[in-house]
């Protein structure tokens, strides 16, 4: 099937711009900032409300809700043929400490806007729709970031998940139950036909070119490490300087070379010191441990794997040289990704029907379509983003946008539903 031969006309289907946006702005009020952002960490109570939310209004538009025991949220609208598997919509409603209204939450609000223009519209599917919330995309609370679309999709299991710790020793299993949605369904035990996320794209490329739509091909490989430094504490006004062993002084002197690592390999390359925590972190004493998180990414996995080892050879170098232990752990690695080329050729056409401006891109930020790549068709569409600023209070997206890629969606989802409807009328 070429790019040029579409299998379902656009039609006069389109999604409810002013209703979705409106309802973006109603979930921002919960755990909204004082500068206008969001701030919903992972399996807080500010998450249990806008999961209720989220499932309330899934119920009001007739679908059938489910929860794994991994706290994934599953709204199911039926299809003609059930023996079909759903075809999935999913993001997350998660955010970061300092986040936006837009990362994540517009591909769940997306696809439940999806559901509720079928429901107007009284289109059937052949397959089920089936819009996914899945918990802990971020990651800022629990490491390692999309861990229960991990699950899902195998790559971690609920011992490791459940045992993540935050900072402040809380377990992601204990409070996965503390909220009430460790459901009973195990996790990646159904199947899905397809499965699509819309999300700003976190980046400059869409706005500098005024593209509005990004067709994302793949997502760049990516590794998280945790890295403490140990020396020794002393009183910052007796103890000499020839006889210190300053941990801060060591990690800053790692991080500027983690800096320089990102530069090295550019302009493909980026490499991150994006959470420290000192101690004893008392203004006369000399610290004496320090933990920092590195965060390096690139889209070829032989160059991510090359930025390792220069990053160990560096911390190793400034560790000796400061007279301080060293200790390193890969807590994350998310190989580069490749989406499905049917999926990629579905959301190209219905950009180019609805004569929509748009790219080819790789995503470089992670996303939980990553991991379900490994288990189903999927692919990503991508709007543009004030600046490319996210995972900032800042975080701004246009309405016009946001409509535009929820009507690609809501296209590349139709015609993906008959594509597949096709193959299983053939046996295929």
């Amino acid at each position: 099937m070429s790019d040029s031969e579409p299998i379902v006309p656009a039609g006069n289907i389109a999604i409810d711009g002013e209703r979705l946006w409106d309802t973006i702005m109603e979930t921002a009020q919960i755990g909204a900032t004082p500068k206008g952002g969001i701030c919903r960490l992972t399996l807080t109570d500010l998450d249990r409300q806008v999961r209720d939310w989220f499932r309330a209004k899934c119920e009001s538009a007739g679908c059938a809700v489910t929860v794994d025991d991994m706290g994934n949220i599953f709204a199911r609208r039926p299809g003609r043929d059930p023996s079909l598997p759903p075809i999935a919509i999913g993001s997350h409603l998660d955010t970061q400490p300092t986040g936006g209204k837009y990362d994540g939450i517009i591909g769940v609000l997306s696809g439940l806007e999806v559901l509720r223009t079928l429901n107007d519209q009284g289109y059937e599917t052949n397959a089920p729709i089936e819009v996914i919330d899945w918990t802990n995309e971020e990651g800022s609370r629990f490491a390692p970031a999309m861990l229960s679309s991990g699950v899902f999709a195998g790559v971690f299991d609920n011992v490791f998940a459940y045992s993540r710790e935050d900072r402040n020793g809380q377990k992601f299993g204990d409070e996965l139950v503390r909220i009430g949605y460790k459901g009973d369904v195990p996790c990646g035990s159904h199947k899905l036909g397809a499965h699509f996320e819309i999300h700003i794209e976190q980046g400059p490329i869409l706005e500098d070119e005024a593209k509005t739509i990004g067709v994302v091909t793949g997502v760049q490989g990516m590794r998280w490490y945790e890295v403490t430094v140990t020396g020794t504490e002393g009183h910052a006004g007796a103890t000499p300087m020839r006889l210190r062993r300053n941990a801060l002084l060591a990690a800053s002197r790692m991080g500027v070379a983690i800096d320089a690592i990102g530069w090295a390999h550019a302009p493909d390359a980026v490499a991150t010191v994006g959470l420290l925590e000192n101690r004893p972190n008392s203004r006369n004493v000399v610290p004496g441990s320090v933990f920092f998180s590195v965060d390096l990414r690139h889209p070829s996995d032989a160059t991510v794997a090359a930025m390792e080892a220069e990053m160990r050879a560096e911390l190793e170098r400034i560790a000796a040289e400061g007279n301080v232990e060293l200790g390193i752990e890969c807590v994350w690695d998310s190989p580069a990704v490749r989406f499905d080329a049917d999926c990629i050729a579905a959301v190209r056409r219905a950009a180019e029907a609805a004569g929509y401006g748009h790219r080819d891109i790789v995503s470089g930020a992670g996303h939980d379509s990553a991991y379900i790549a490994r288990v189903a068709p999927t692919t990503m569409v991508f709007v543009p983003c004030e600046k490319g600023l996210s995972h900032n209070e800042a975080e701004h997206a246009e309405k016009a946008d946001v409509t535009a890629g929820a009507n690609v969606l809501l296209r590349a989802v139709l015609e993906t539903d008959q594509r597949l409807a096709e193959r299983a009328d053939l046996g295929a």
